[in-house]
């Protein structure tokens, strides 16, 4: 699948770009997660981590290098949007209250 469409997908949303990756290309999906739960615990909980975990695998070695990188930073990320969530609803809370 083509790389540029996964990365403009994945602008708008990570999930929706996960479910472009298993859609089209489910070879790489299949390989990079041992069972279909961790890839849907991923999918409701750490999207971008997932994301980066299947595009950064290579079936052969698993995720190195650079890869690593790219999961790491998008788990930073995944940790970021949950706190932003809660910080958000820590603010109208206390502005409503």
């Amino acid at each position: 699948m083509c790389g540029c469409f996964v990365a403009l997908a994945a602008f708008l949303s990570p999930r929706f770009a996960i479910f472009l990756v298993w859609l089209f290309d489910n070879e790489r999906m299949a390989a990079a997660f041992n069972s279909f739960w961790i890839a849907l615990l991923g999918f409701i909980f750490l999207p971008w981590t997932t994301l980066a975990w299947a595009v950064a695998y290579a079936p052969v070695r698993g995720v190195t290098g650079f890869g690593w990188f790219l999961v790491g930073f998008a788990f930073v990320c995944d940790i970021m949007t949950h706190v932003g969530a809660a910080q958000a609803r820590r603010s109208r809370r206390t502005a409503t209250a």
